[in-house]
């Protein structure tokens, strides 16, 4: 157990961490090209649909057999887009890397696939708190990686600080031997009770499957719009650059702590009611944020309560997924369900652009931003919890919890 947390878990922060400061580019590359923010934007947010589309195909591959392979290709993935971030020259080749290629290596080196190993590999009774440390994980790597991207642009300039990633991304690589599981020794695949589209029509008529679908769009779209634009939304309103890296590191050392309390309370309390907490909370930080006089102050406050409730909703949604349908496609599942988030994220970041340039305010997306927490938080309350029942033999069930 304590390998694959280990693993699982440096290969997100590093995965994660590289992701998180996407948003310290923004002005540096479009001021260097003469492009819009739309155009910076756009490619992000494909990025995120890709990530999303890819990822259910990297969850399929990773539950038939293991994460390994999906592993290994991911992070070659990643660090080709990072170098084709850096030396594209036209706004399509940009689309094509920063967005296709990174979004696809994200999907095979983050929660879909890596959750996928903790819920094979780790008891249920400490499912949700093991996925909180790798949640957790990820957000360390935010607190960890945003100052060192931002020092990286400042001392080796944009192109050279993606080259640098790209290089350091490819650490993924040894770490995915940790993650190697014995039921996909030799290419064997595991025996299953369900077949893939069995498993994709129970869950899909399921309406809980539906309601966390829903709730995780609301995340994707607040955290990506958050992530991407309030460097620039800083940076706009007269604060300095370092006032941005230090607020998105914010985000992530607190998000450590979000998300492991998070996890932690899964196994204790209704994980419907620690996701309505979540929504519901951040829709009321976003409002205070925008009411009370922006400083560094406000900013730093309203970073810290946000790192709390960031990625806080991972663990409970996997781990509620996990609990009704079982483990054996977990990976696939999780995939689906991060597909809503990713639509949400495109959504997020593109309109964030979009509104921008064509009212110089980020203000409205500010403002859809709450009305989504709300929503979020309301459907969430309805979930049901207990392990799906199923007209087969009892043994089948064995991997429902």
């Amino acid at each position: 157990m304590a390998q694959v947390l280990t693993c699982g878990a440096a290969i997100v922060t590093l995965s994660m961490g590289i992701r998180h400061g996407f948003g310290l580019w923004l002005q540096p590359i479009t001021q260097a090209q003469g492009w819009t923010r739309e155009t910076f934007a756009f490619a992000i947010a494909i990025q995120n649909l890709a990530w999303g589309c890819f990822g259910i195909f990297a969850g399929m591959v990773a539950d038939r057999f293991g994460a390994f392979r999906v592993l290994i290709v991911g992070c070659i993935l990643y660090a080709a887009g990072l170098a084709g971030m850096a030396l594209s020259t036209s706004s399509l080749a940009f689309t094509l890397t920063a967005g296709v290629l990174i979004g696809a290596a994200q999907a095979g080196t983050t929660y879909a696939v890596i959750y996928g190993v903790v819920g094979r590999q780790i008891p249920a009774d400490k499912r949700s708190w093991a996925m909180g440390v790798a949640a957790a994980a990820g957000s360390f790597g935010q607190f960890l990686m945003v100052p060192v991207e931002g020092f990286l642009i400042s001392g080796l300039g944009w192109q050279q600080a993606l080259l640098t990633l790209g290089a350091a991304v490819l650490l993924i690589a040894p770490l995915a031997f940790g993650l190697r599981e014995p039921g996909f020794a030799g290419g064997a695949t595991p025996a299953r009770d369900q077949s893939i589209i069995q498993a994709l029509s129970e869950a899909f008529k399921y309406p809980s499957f539906q309601l966390l679908m829903a709730g995780y769009f609301v995340c994707g779209f607040q955290v990506v719009f958050i992530g991407v634009h309030m460097p620039s939304y800083l940076r706009d309103k007269g604060l300095s650059p370092q006032v941005a890296s230090y607020a998105l590191a914010l985000i992530g050392l607190f998000n450590v702590f979000g998300t492991y309390i998070a996890g932690t309370l899964g196994q204790r309390l209704a994980r419907r009611k620690i996701l309505a907490f979540i929504y519901f909370a951040r829709s009321v930080a976003i409002a205070v944020f925008l009411v009370v006089p922006l400083s560094p102050l406000s900013v730093y406050a309203f970073s810290s309560v946000m790192g709390l409730l960031w990625l806080s909703t991972v663990p409970p949604t996997n781990a509620t997924v996990a609990q009704i349908f079982g483990v054996a496609h977990l990976s696939m599942l999780g995939g689906f369900v991060f597909f809503s988030h990713q639509i949400g994220s495109f959504l997020g970041v593109w309109l964030g652009g979009l509104l921008y340039d064509r009212t110089g305010s980020y203000d409205v997306v500010w403002y859809i931003a709450i009305a989504l927490g709300i929503f979020a938080g309301l459907v969430n309350l309805p979930v049901k919890e207990a392990a799906i029942r199923r007209d087969m033999p009892e043994g089948a069930l064995g991997n429902a919890g």
